[in-house]
């Protein structure tokens, strides 16, 4: 009888184990290191963007104009990859993709007051992650 309470509590276990792992995944948002993207060193180059975000940098710098009603309001920073600042500190701006409707997925965060702040960050994937722009 010894050995198939055994098998019984292997299946239980687990299965245990299973829930855990799942609910481990995806890692916490602070787990993971501010501004990285794809194993570089959390930059990109104003010469490694596309066209469109350098015509949104240079709008910003201006002042306007800014095609989406939503460019310039608060950007939450919900998913906690950018640096913690108070509420309203990062603003966000879309950055059109040529063929896709709406606003797609690329965006220009700026931190502090846009545009003496100097802080500006990239997203391609929709703030799945971020990239500091480097000047």
């Amino acid at each position: 009888m010894a050995p198939m309470k055994r098998l019984i509590r292997l299946p239980v276990l687990l299965t245990l184990l299973s829930i855990c792992w799942l609910l481990s995944w995806p890692p916490a948002a602070d787990a993971r290191l501010p501004g990285m993207l794809r194993g570089d060193d959390g930059t990109i180059s104003m010469s490694a963007l596309p066209p469109e975000a350098r015509n949104v940098l240079a709008a910003i710098r201006r002042g306007g104009p800014f095609p989406y009603a939503k460019d310039g309001t608060v950007f939450g920073n919900r998913e906690r990859l950018l640096p913690r600042r108070p509420r309203g500190y990062y603003t966000e701006y879309t950055v059109r993709t040529p063929g896709v409707g709406g606003r797609g997925a690329r965006r220009i965060i700026v931190g502090g007051k846009p545009p003496e702040s100097g802080e500006y960050w990239y997203s391609d994937d929709h703030y799945q992650s971020f990239r500091r722009i480097r000047e």
